[in-house]
C-alpha cells in the first residue's frame, strides 16, 4: 500500500473518530495499515448513504467504486486505492463489503425488524462483516474463527441496541424486535411517538441482553482461533463490552431515560481478568454451527485464502492497558457506524 494512501486513510480516521484512531494503534503492525484502509472506506460509505439526499443513488455509486476496486482499477480516491490493496492482499470477498453497505442502506430506509432473527440479520451486516474482515486481516480465516468473529460483532450490536433504546426512539428508530414488544403488550408505533420506560420495555431489553450473552459466550471460545498477539485485547474487548449489559441490568434495564456507562475502575478489573485468562490455553468451540444470520458471511470469507501483509508504518509501543482500552473503542465505533445520527 503506498504510504501516501495510508496517510490519507489515517488522516480520515484521526479526523473522523479520535477514539477509533487511538484504538488502531494497539493492533500488531501487520494489522494497522489494512485496518485503517477498511475503516476509511467504511466511514466514507456510511457518510455518503446517511447524509446523502438519495441513499439509493449513493449506494449505486459506492457499488461502482467497489466494482473498480475489485477489478484492480480503483479510482483516484486514496481510500479506494488503499482498499484495493487490502482486499486483494487479504482475499476479502466482495460480499462482505456489499453486505456492510446494505446494512447502512437499511438504516437510511428506516427498516422495521419484527423478530430477533431480523435484528440479527441487521447486526450481521453492520457489525458481523467487520468481524469477518478483521479476522481475515489478523490471519484467522478458518470457518470457526470467522463464525465466532461475526458472532462477536452481532453480540456487540445487540448490546448497542439494548443500551440505546431511548436515543434511537428519539431519532425515530426502533431496533428492538417488534414481535417481542407486541407480546409484552406494547404497540411499537404508539411507543415510538411517546417513548417511555416501564416493566414491559425492561422485559424486552432483558431478552435482547440474554441473546447477546449467548453470542458472547461463543465468541470467547473464538479467541483460541486468533494469533497470540491479538488474543488479550480481543478478550478484554469482549468482556468490557458485555459488561455494558451487566451494568444496564444493575440500573433496572432503563435505557430509555439514561445511557449506561461502565466505570473506568470496572473496565480495569476486566482488563486484568483478560490478561490473566490469555495466559491459559484457550479452548476452541468445536461442532457448533455459525449463527444463521452470519453463515453466508462465513461461507464467503472462508472460500478465499488469507495472506499476511507487513506495512512500512510501525505503531508506537503502548502499555497493555492502553492498548486494550483502545481496542474497546475500536469495536464500539465499528458496531455503531450504521446507526450514527448526524
Amino acid at each position: 500500500m503506498p504510504d501516501y494512501d495510508l496517510r490519507a486513510c489515517r488522516k480520515l480516521m484521526r479526523g473522523g473518530s479520535k477514539s477509533f484512531f487511538a484504538a488502531s494503534l494497539l493492533l500488531p503492525s501487520r494489522i494497522c495499515a489494512p485496518a485503517s484502509a477498511l475503516y476509511a472506506f467504511c466511514r466514507l460509505a456510511d457518510d455518503a448513504i446517511d447524509l446523502g439526499h438519495d441513499p439509493a443513488a449513493e449506494m449505486a455509486g459506492l457499488r461502482q467504486r467497489l466494482d473498480a476496486v475489485y477489478d484492480g482499477r480503483p479510482g483516484p480516491q486514496q481510500e479506494d486505492r488503499a482498499l484495493a490493496h487490502v482486499v486483494h492482499r487479504f482475499g476479502i470477498p466482495r460480499l462482505l463489503l456489499d453486505a456492510l453497505l446494505e446494512g447502512f442502506l437499511w438504516d437510511a430506509q428506516g427498516r422495521h425488524y419484527d423478530t430477533l432473527e431480523q435484528v440479527q440479520d441487521y447486526g450481521a451486516r453492520v457489525a458481523g462483516t467487520v468481524g469477518a474482515m478483521m479476522a481475515l486481516v489478523m490471519g484467522a480465516p478458518s470457518p470457526r474463527a470467522l463464525a465466532r468473529a461475526c458472532e462477536l460483532g452481532v453480540a456487540m450490536q445487540l448490546t448497542n441496541i439494548a443500551r440505546d433504546v431511548g436515543e434511537d426512539a428519539r431519532n425515530g428508530r426502533l431496533y428492538l424486535p417488534r414481535d417481542w414488544l407486541r407480546e409484552a403488550g406494547v404497540d411499537p408505533e404508539a411507543w415510538l411517538r411517546n417513548p417511555r420506560f416501564d416493566a414491559a420495555i425492561a422485559g424486552v431489553v432483558q431478552r435482547l441482553l440474554q441473546a447477546a450473552d449467548a453470542l458472547y459466550q461463543r465468541a470467547e471460545h473464538g479467541v483460541a482461533e486468533l494469533p497470540r498477539d491479538c488474543r488479550s485485547a480481543i478478550l478484554a474487548a469482549r468482556l468490557v463490552y458485555a459488561e455494558i449489559g451487566v451494568q444496564l441490568q444493575r440500573e433496572g434495564l432503563d435505557s430509555v431515560s439514561r445511557r449506561t456507562v461502565v466505570s473506568k475502575r470496572r473496565k480495569l478489573a476486566l482488563i486484568a481478568r483478560a490478561a490473566r485468562a490469555s495466559l491459559r490455553s484457550p479452548v476452541p468451540l468445536v461442532g457448533v454451527p455459525a449463527l444463521p444470520a452470519v453463515q453466508y458471511l462465513v461461507d464467503a470469507a472462508a472460500s478465499l485464502p488469507s495472506t499476511h501483509f507487513e506495512p512500512a508504518w510501525v505503531p508506537p509501543q503502548r502499555s497493555f492497558d492502553e492498548r486494550v482500552a483502545w481496542v474497546i473503542d475500536l469495536f464500539e465505533r465499528q458496531v455503531a457506524q450504521g446507526r450514527a445520527y448526524r
